[in-house]
């Protein structure tokens, strides 16, 4: 093997025409079923999640949000192949111990454009055997950043702008007590808004109508505080009838 000629701290990345030739190398040798090009090996019930967004018409494959709001809500650590401008990103995620792993920073993965981020495979991470001390401490360990911050980034900045499936529809919504969300940035507008949430129930069309908010911003602040397993959800709360569902 020849040395990289990379400088020194700069990941050595594969491109996306490289990618893509090596996925449909595999897909020459496997006949698979529908959404197997994009999503390999995955458990039946997230393969099943994930297959709902796979495909739309409206827009080509998967989102990064969809995909680790799976990963997240399955509890099923993957690999996750992100098209980053002309270069393949690996991000492996460990919803268990809230941790990712990636040779690019997440602050320099989301400074550019979030919402260019496109998801071009998914596949099961390689673990450490159950009961290992550091099972998930694969790689590097300069490469580890927590899973939350990440989260709410692609929640507040990507490309997703709807409410995730699960939160959808007639509901209302408050902050569940004691969560803690220190790790997260806040300021502003969508510090009141969190600082309300915490004291009293809303609806979606009375977060969109806070300062700061419309009904864009109120959507995203809602998945993101989902993804922080920090939102409780009423279908039966009087506030749940005010919305747009």
């Amino acid at each position: 093997m020849f040395e990289s000629t990379l400088p020194a701290g700069v990941p050595d990345l594969l491109s996306v025409s490289a990618f893509r030739r090596y996925l449909d190398e595999i897909a020459r040798d496997v006949e698979a079923e529908s959404g197997a090009g994009r999503l390999s090996g995955l458990n039946p019930s997230l393969l099943q999640d994930l297959l709902r967004f796979d495909g739309r018409q409206d827009r080509e494959g998967l989102e990064v949000l969809e995909v680790l709001a799976a990963c997240v809500r399955h509890g099923r650590a993957l690999l996750v192949h992100l098209q980053d401008g002309q270069r393949v990103v690996p991000l492996t995620v460990f919803p268990a111990e809230r941790l990712v792993h990636c040779p690019v920073s997440p602050p320099e993965l989301l400074a550019a454009n979030p919402t260019a981020l496109r998801v071009l495979h998914v596949e099961p991470a390689l673990q450490r055997p159950l009961g290992h001390p550091d099972r998930a401490l694969v790689g590097e360990a300069e490469c580890h950043a927590p899973l939350g911050p990440l989260l709410w980034e692609l929640a507040l900045h990507g490309a997703r702008e709807d409410l995730l499936p699960e939160i959808a529809g007639p509901a209302a919504y408050r902050l569940a007590p004691g969560v803690d969300l220190a790790g997260l940035k806040l300021a502003g507008s969508l510090a009141a808004a969190v600082y309300r949430l915490r004291r009293s129930t809303s609806s979606l069309r009375e977060i969109a109508e806070w300062p700061g908010f419309d009904r864009g911003r109120a959507m995203r602040l809602l998945n993101g505080l989902y993804l922080q397993a920090g939102l409780i959800v009423s279908r039966s709360h009087p506030a749940a009838a005010d919305g747009w569902f």
